[in-house]
């Protein structure tokens, strides 16, 4: 019997630092449409994993945690809201797709999508202007808004607008997460109660057994670290991390150490399952250093340095979701992210990260005792790469 490739409508694209395939949920076979194994063994072939060399040579997928992640989208299921957004981070080397959070960067080429698709109402869409596309990120049932500029009825995607770690300019979009703390079953966005906490580790990892961390959930869970704890500047780039197996082993078990304070797991070994979330990152007072494209990042430029890992490797810039952590922990005096920045409040920071800068708005308030934020802000980019069929085998799933 021959095995046949089958193939589905797709479009790839750019949304901020990171690039993705994009899916209409109706244009998936039908038994990828509910979430089950053949969902994920659908995208996993699309993507190009499991791949033990590492490369993703016969999928669409780049291998890394920037380009090995899908989109499904449709017309949302809830009220005052134009589209669903469904991310599924796919593993590299591992037949496994992380559901568990959102991917901020992508995030900016959702509204453009879901305008050319036909999930908006045409009627919410101007001619020309700015249509506002109000996303339910079904990953953490959250609102996102964007701002996607419009000409002649259609979506701009060129312009003038720079974002450090992407190469060419683009038009801008603005994004806004509302309400970004994870405050599901009452909850709170510092799982622990505190804005500083402890953690008890080997003397392997850290010498003296103990590492100082703020543990936040805010636009994706994070575990904030003070660089000079665990022996770095807060200056560094890709290669000095990446390129050390041992560091990323020490960060992916500081990480579940975090993630075990956090309750998000109940097993360090438990870890493994949870690829995508938590986040672990580092921070250091601002400080000048040579981005990765060889821009000059001064001082002055900057409020502090912040370096994040993703699927265990160092980010080459900032995921967008860390963003939003990042902005809402500088706004919340007393945290680590607010201390390397030099205290006090404020509503908006500028970080430095591998590729650049990048600034981020938070106002955050202390109600009954709770810490709040109600929106982060942030300006990104986004445009199709390529539009038209992904082929896989028909009976990869």
């Amino acid at each position: 019997m021959v095995t046949r490739q089958i193939k589905i409508p797709a479009t790839y694209m750019r949304g901020g630092t990171s690039k993705g395939v994009f899916f209409a949920l109706d244009d998936l076979p039908a038994a990828a449409q509910q979430p089950g194994p053949a969902r994920d063994a659908l995208l996993l072939r699309v993507i190009g994993s499991p791949d033990p060399y590492g490369k993703h040579t016969d999928g669409m997928g780049g291998a890394t945690s920037s380009t090995s992640k899908t989109v499904i989208l449709s017309r949302s299921s809830q009220p005052e809201h134009d589209v669903d957004y469904l991310f599924g981070q796919v593993a590299i080397d591992k037949p496994f797709v992380d559901w568990s959070g959102n991917c901020g960067n992508l995030t900016a080429a959702v509204g453009a999508f879901a305008i050319s698709q036909g999930l908006v109402d045409p009627s919410r869409v101007p001619q020309n202007g700015i249509c506002n596309v109000r996303i339910w990120q079904a990953n953490i049932h959250k609102t996102i808004l964007a701002q996607v500029p419009m000409a002649d009825g259609e979506v701009v995607e060129c312009g003038d607008f720079e974002l450090d770690g992407v190469t060419f300019a683009a038009a801008e979009v603005q994004i806004t997460f509302v309400d970004p703390a994870d405050d599901s079953d009452g909850g709170s966005m510092f799982p622990t109660g505190n804005l500083v906490d402890e953690l008890e580790v080997p003397t392997a990892l850290v010498a003296s057994g103990k590492l100082k961390a703020t543990l936040i959930n805010a636009g994706i869970p994070t575990i904030f670290v003070n660089a000079e704890d665990i022996g770095y500047r807060g200056t560094e780039l890709q290669e000095a991390i990446n390129g050390d197996t041992e560091a990323l082993a020490r960060f992916e078990q500081l990480r579940a150490y975090g993630a075990l304070k956090m309750g998000l797991i109940s097993r360090l070994d438990d870890i493994s399952a949870r690829q995508h979330t938590p986040k672990i990152a580092f921070v250091a007072p601002r400080m000048a250093y040579t981005a990765s494209s060889g821009k000059q990042i001064h001082s002055d430029d900057i409020d502090l340095c912040v370096r994040a890992l993703s699927m265990g490797k160092l980010h080459h810039a900032m995921m967008g979701t860390a963003a939003v952590a990042i902005a809402t922990a500088a706004a919340i005096p007393g945290t680590l992210v607010n201390l390397a920045a030099g205290g006090g409040e404020r509503e908006q920071i500028r970080f430095g990260h591998p590729s650049g800068t990048l600034k981020v708005g938070a106002s955050a308030q202390l109600v009954a005792e709770q810490w709040q934020v109600q929106q982060v802000v942030m300006s990104r980019s986004a445009r199709v790469l390529m539009e038209g069929w992904v082929r896989i085998p028909e009976d990869c799933f």
